[in-house]
């Protein structure tokens, strides 16, 4: 039995269960959005914090780099920069008119088609290979 209007009508029991469930999960739905909500607003706030210490660390890595230039430059020595680590490799060429030890060069970095590129660690024999 439901009440409406003030008088008692006849409800099927299916409808009042599904009523029921439809109410479970709308509340259940409501407190995980509250959830997912709280979560991104802390993770959003991480995520600015990660960004804003990598800003300061290659701020700090700038400011190192000019420092120990200025002081080479004082004292009349040198100052080498570090190398760069990394290395993006990319193919332009085809297959055609290519020496056999260029050809293995290209299948060992996995340039196997044209316009193709990988990133590769530089150390003394990938410096020799490109």
């Amino acid at each position: 039995l439901a009440m409406v209007d003030g008088k008692k009508v006849v409800v099927p029991e299916s409808i009042l269960k599904k009523r029921k469930t439809v109410a479970k999960l709308a509340a259940a739905k409501a407190a995980k959005a509250v959830a997912d909500k709280k979560a991104a607003k802390s993770n959003r706030r991480e995520i600015f914090n990660r960004g804003a210490k990598h800003a300061a660390e290659y701020a700090a890595k700038e400011a190192q780099e000019i420092r120990l230039r200025r002081q080479a430059k004082a004292t009349g020595s040198f100052y080498v920069p570090a190398e760069a680590k990394l290395c993006l490799v990319m193919r332009i060429k085809g297959i055609n008119g290519i020496s056999p030890k260029t050809r293995k060069i290209l299948q060992l970095l996995r340039l196997l088609q044209i316009n193709n590129a990988v990133f590769v660690k530089l150390n003394k024999a990938t410096m020799n290979m490109i």
